[in-house]
């Protein structure tokens, strides 16, 4: 037994998160995993679960829910929450800097299109 696999052993008992559960994310995000990377990913996923177990432990009853996490970047204090933010949405350009093409001229000009989507080559092989 090698010792990342006695390490990987012995970390695996009282955690959540397993060696199967890494080897199969790692699989669908289509990436190859070093022995001593997937234990570190084990490592690290279980101390993120754990941390969020121990934020769970805490009595929130009395906190009120926030809009955004933090007021700190909202230019006007006199204000709270989201409408604090409300100078990032501009009230004289309803469409963005610039209008949209229409969907439908937009795939007309696309190579190859159904009536949705456009239509592109496979990049990824597996």
């Amino acid at each position: 037994m090698s010792s990342w696999s006695r390490v990987l052993e012995r970390s695996t008992h009282s955690m959540k998160v397993t060696e199967k559960d890494v080897a199969y994310v790692a699989g669908l995000a289509n990436l190859e995993l070093s022995a001593e990377e997937r234990v570190c990913m084990l490592r690290d996923l279980n101390s993120i679960l754990e941390y969020v177990d121990r934020l769970s432990e805490l009595d929130t009853s009395n906190v009120p829910p926030m809009a955004q996490v933090s007021d700190r970047y909202g230019v006007d204090e006199s204000k709270q929450g989201s409408k604090r933010f409300a100078y990032a949405n501009r009230e004289d350009i309803l469409e963005g800097l610039r209008k949209s093409l229409p969907h439908d001229e937009a795939l007309a000009n696309a190579p190859d299109a159904d009536e949705h989507f456009f239509q592109v080559p496979k990049v990824i092989e597996r």
